[in-house]
């Protein structure tokens, strides 16, 4: 795909009179989002007669010629980084990677180096067209530093653009599996329970009778292990902060390993031998993995699916459960 930088002359027709002066501009380039297009009128970067037009809820009429500059893309402040990664497709317009755990998606506090996008920077290099104006990859979602598993992000605007649609609307399909403590009974279910931030605890999210984000997740049973834990599949219809580890806690199969949501289970381990009470013991994370992707590709239309099979930690994990 071209890319847009510089200057557009777009003439207003007939069908367009009436529409707001940024969804004109988004739907005439047709490479940008609407909300790198707001930014772009309030600077000054649309002109009409020479003159520049900063109301983004301008009403356009049938025959006015607007132009519209777009800079270059800007370099972003995350530095690129020589990390490896384990990636399951990738085209001009996006990228799926299998991440590991404990990999930081997005740089924050505390995570300013080492994360996904570090290493997508200097992955994917100049073949990032700029979202929303920089140089960087357009994440679309994220799973938790401690959940391995599938991501797609953005390598163009029109994809982000895409993609982001997708995600709101639901059409994406996403099987997690996730290793929970007990004999999960009834074997499969629906949980239909908003989550929010614990009122109690603001590091943690809880279930939330009023208020909070619709939440919902489908689950089976694939394995049961001895009644000591069980191997779920967990199907979002949503994609809230910790919402399959909020939602299994909820009917009260919390994960084996989560660090905010399980109270120890260890005392149930006692009668396996030490190696096996030690692998359990020792596994370091909430045991969640992000196995299936599945959406239509936003630009090609083409339907994609990806498979990321089980890291090798939560395999260990399952052997010695199982025994």
């Amino acid at each position: 795909m071209p890319s847009p930088e510089g200057t557009h002359q777009v003439e207003v027709s007939e069908a367009a009179a009436g529409k707001r002066l940024d969804r004109f501009l988004t739907d005439a380039i047709g490479t940008l989002s609407r909300n790198r297009i707001h930014p772009l009128i309030k600077t000054g970067l649309v002109l009409r007669e020479g003159k520049a037009i900063t109301d983004t809820a301008r009403r356009v009429r049938a025959g006015e010629i607007y132009h519209l500059t777009i800079p270059p893309a800007t370099e972003p402040d995350p530095e690129p980084e020589d990390i490896p990664l384990d990636i399951v497709f990738e085209d001009k317009y996006l990228i799926v990677v299998n991440k590991p755990a404990p990999m930081v998606v997005h740089p924050a506090a505390g995570n300013w180096t080492g994360t996904l996008v570090n290493a997508l920077l200097h992955h994917c290099g100049d073949s990032l067209s700029g979202i929303g104006g920089v140089k960087r990859p357009g994440i679309v979602h994220r799973i938790d530093k401690d959940t391995s598993g599938l991501l797609v992000v953005a390598k163009t605007d029109a994809a982000h653009r895409g993609l982001a649609a997708l995600f709101e609307s639901h059409d994406i399909e996403r099987m997690y599996k996730a290793v929970v403590w007990g004999r999960v009974y009834p074997a499969s279910g629906n949980i239909d329970k908003n989550v929010g931030r614990d009122p109690n605890n603001r590091k943690r999210m809880t279930t939330l009778v009023a208020g909070g984000k619709t939440a919902f997740t489908h689950y089976e049973l694939e394995e049961n292990y001895n009644d000591l834990a069980c191997l779920m599949q967990c199907r979002l219809k949503t994609g809230r902060t910790h919402q399959i580890r909020v939602h299994m806690t909820h009917i009260g199969y919390p994960l084996v390993g989560d660090p905010v949501y399980t109270r120890p289970k260890l005392s149930r381990t006692k009668s396996l031998p030490e190696s096996r009470q030690t692998t359990i013991r020792k596994f370091p994370r909430q045991a969640l993995h992000a196995q299936t992707l599945g959406f239509v590709h936003p630009v090609t239309d083409k339907p994609l699916k990806f498979e990321a099979e089980l890291p090798n930690d939560m395999k260990r994990l399952i052997t010695a459960l199982k025994g």
